[in-house]
């Protein structure tokens, strides 16, 4: 039985919601990018549909055993009165959009009575990836939604979605994960991180474990200390930074060069925040240009090992005062 961590509230919230029989047929599950706003969203679907169908699971949480036949359904892609929207894959190459025709899809579930239980369930992973023909195609349904419907539409940016598909949804906001619930998750990830690495990839999730999992592998503890010996001490004689640049400059560093690239800039931000007056602004501006350098170096093919050394140049200028 897989536990979603760190979002109980929400749990109980939307497991209140169903009980009351007078669950609202859209919603839009809103917060930061890799927080398991998705893995939410198939879990509630799964358990909702358990709990129609019988045996009802009972208990908090949205835990479904793993023998329970609807859950099996569903692992097998063969529920159905369930369906998930998502980009699409092809060749290892995912599509940037949910397409219109992938809406126009869910006519077959919408126009068919359920079959399992009084319940239907569709899950938009993510609403901001559709097509502005798909999102039209899917307002016409939460227009008039047939009444045992329920839409769960993952959204790491509210804002940009249709106003009249936020007028028509009701929004439960999640939050990013705290210290406790990000170790157990990437722990459960990847039991052979160790606690040095795990320290390391909690700093850089910023309470996202999907977005801590990207560095996952790259040693990402080692630059992480490299930057912070260069905030503290500085880089005088320019060997710290020299050896870091040729370290990440080899093709087989690229995966740790494109890491360097968002940590560094994110390291002095983290940095700027605990000072005022003149180190302020100047942690501030060497964010700016770490920030513009950083944004530009791949776009614009510029020399890694170059790219390395002027991005730990502005890091090393930390440790002098203003």
């Amino acid at each position: 039985m897989t536990t979603i961590l760190g979002h109980d509230a929400q749990a109980r919230s939307m497991m209140a919601a169903a009980g009351s029989g007078r669950m609202h047929h859209g919603w839009i599950l809103a917060g930061p990018k890799g927080i398991g706003k998705g893995l939410f969203a198939r879990a509630l679907a799964m358990r909702l549909l358990a709990d129609a169908a019988g045996p009802m699971v009972g208990g908090e949480g949205l835990g479904v055993p793993d023998n329970h036949p609807i859950r099996k359904l569903i692992e097998a892609t063969a529920h159905p009165d369930y369906a998930e929207l998502a980009p699409l894959e092809k060749d290892g190459v995912t599509a940037r959009n949910i397409s219109v025709d992938q809406v126009r899809g869910l006519q077959r579930l919408l126009q068919s009575a359920p079959s399992l239980s009084a319940r239907r369930i569709v899950v938009i992973d993510s609403a901001d990836d559709l097509e502005r023909g798909a999102a039209n195609a899917l307002l016409k349904t939460l227009e008039e939604p047939p009444a045992d419907m329920l839409f769960l539409l993952v959204s790491h940016a509210p804002g940009r979605l249709l106003p009249t598909i936020r007028s028509r949804c009701r929004t439960l906001r999640f939050d990013a994960l705290d210290e406790g619930a990000m170790r157990v998750v990437l722990k459960r990830a990847d039991d052979s991180l160790s606690p040095r690495e795990i320290d390391a990839l909690v700093r850089a999730g910023q309470g996202s474990p999907g977005q801590a999992l990207r560095y996952a592998g790259l040693n990402l503890a080692e630059i992480e200390e490299i930057l912070a010996t260069l905030s503290r001490e500085g880089d005088p004689d320019n060997r710290r930074r020299l050896a870091l640049a040729k370290s990440l400059a080899l093709k087989s560093a690229k995966p740790r060069y494109e890491a360097f690239l968002e940590r560094a800039p994110a390291f002095i931000a983290q940095a700027a925040r605990g000072r005022t007056g003149p180190d302020l602004g100047k942690a501030l501006d060497r964010w700016e240009k770490a920030r513009h350098l950083a944004g530009g170096a791949v776009i614009l093919s510029l020399e890694p090992s170059a790219v390395v050394f002027e991005l730990g140049g502005h890091v090393a200028a930390l440790a002098s005062p203003a």
